[in-house]
């Protein structure tokens, strides 16, 4: 058994809240932090379909990457499939978690899963979410700033690209004087003192600075410290919406066509035709990501694999790629597996699998028609 709360903890230093889009609700839509959990039940949505099934297996966490309570709720009651599937849920003490777009733009989280079902290469993230980052000033005495800059780096600061503990420092002077109520590391009560200090900045990820700073409060030897942060508008290199990648070899783009179809389990694929002849580079967007086109286009990709296009977008976009919809399940489901997977290792004790649930949009062929 874990507790809820240390599941919670652990998904959301994966995929922090933060990054989810503004209109999102990610996060416990349902249940009691404190309680235990011994099984997790890994959906795309919640449904009726979902809860028996999380009932008959003793489910006591079900994780779904769509949020349930994702337009404002204005009843519960048992009239409606939402409200009769909440009152089962906490009638039996289970709870809900969503994970929705900020696993989308994680590093490992959808767009990645989707890359690795494809067997893309060589991939990177097509859109890289913007004012994330944050620099973190700190004036530290010298004797300290050793301590300090790993305490820092170990709660996830100064981490850039494939480096680690990456800092700034400069030497001077700080000048401070006590008040009668101080208990000052340094100094006197009552007089001014000087003392040689380092300035320390260090780039910290702006989900990981409140771990930061309290890391930076424990380690500093002052009574009070003081510390700056001032925005970035570098982007997050290592999370962002989409991924775009190379193909193992490229292909015609009817064998490309086929290739989708059979590496996501495609059912129908709706797709329009780009100028290229061959694919090689690829960009996809699991869910509703058509928008990137134009993102995908600069980056040099031949297509974008992706779900709910319009009909105007196809033709937008035809002068520039291919524009695959390969549907909005069939581009998500391939993380379900990952999230069990992550969550087996993380809590071995845990029980995890993926919900039986089928993809609800069904196809019928023009064949059984006639």
């Amino acid at each position: 058994m874990a507790p809820l709360r240390e599941l919670i903890e652990y998904l959301e230093s994966w995929a922090p809240p933060s990054w989810a889009m503004e209109y999102d609700n990610v996060g416990l839509q349902l249940g009691d932090p404190d309680q235990g959990v011994h099984r997790v039940l890994v959906a795309l949505d919640l449904t009726e379909e979902v809860v028996a099934e999380a009932e008959a297996w003793s489910a006591d966490l079900i994780l779904t990457h769509h949020p349930p309570l994702f337009h404002p709720l204005r009843r519960c009651t048992s009239q409606e499939p939402l409200g009769r599937m909440l009152m089962r849920l906490v009638r039996s003490g289970r709870a809900v978690y969503s994970a929705h777009t900020n696993l989308d733009v994680a590093p490992g989280g959808v767009n990645d899963a989707l890359a690795a079902r494809l067997g893309l290469q060589n991939v990177r993230v097509l859109d890289p979410l913007p004012n994330m980052l944050r620099k973190l000033v700190v004036f530290v005495p010298v004797t300290h700033v050793d301590l300090l800059r790993r305490a820092m780096a170990d709660a996830g600061a100064g981490r850039i690209g494939a480096y680690e503990e990456c800092a700034f420092e400069v030497r001077g002077t700080g000048l401070f004087r006590p008040l009668q109520e101080a208990r000052p590391h340094l100094g006197e009560v009552g007089r001014l003192g000087r003392v040689e200090e380092v300035r320390l900045e260090m780039q910290v990820p702006a989900w990981r600075l409140g771990a930061v700073l309290q890391a930076l409060r424990a380690a500093h030897p002052y009574e009070e410290p003081v510390w700056d942060v001032y925005p970035l508008e570098k982007p997050v290199a290592e999370a962002g919406m989409g991924r775009i990648g190379e193909l193992p070899h490229p292909m015609p783009a009817d064998a490309f066509l086929a290739y989708v179809v059979e590496r996501l389990h495609v059912q129908a694929l709706r797709y329009g035709v780009g100028p290229q002849e061959r694919i090689h580079r690829v960009a996809v967007c699991g869910g509703s990501g058509s928008s990137l086109w134009t993102v995908a286009a600069r980056q040099g990709a031949d297509a974008l694999i992706t779900a709910d296009v319009r009909y105007h977008t196809f033709q937008e976009a035809s002068a520039a790629l291919w524009l695959l919809d390969a549907g909005h399940y069939e581009t998500e489901v391939p993380v379900l597996e990952v999230l069990a997977e992550r969550l087996r290792r993380a809590f071995p004790k845990l029980a995890c699998r993926v919900a039986r649930a089928e993809n609800p949009v069904l196809y019928i062929s023009r064949e059984r028609v006639g």
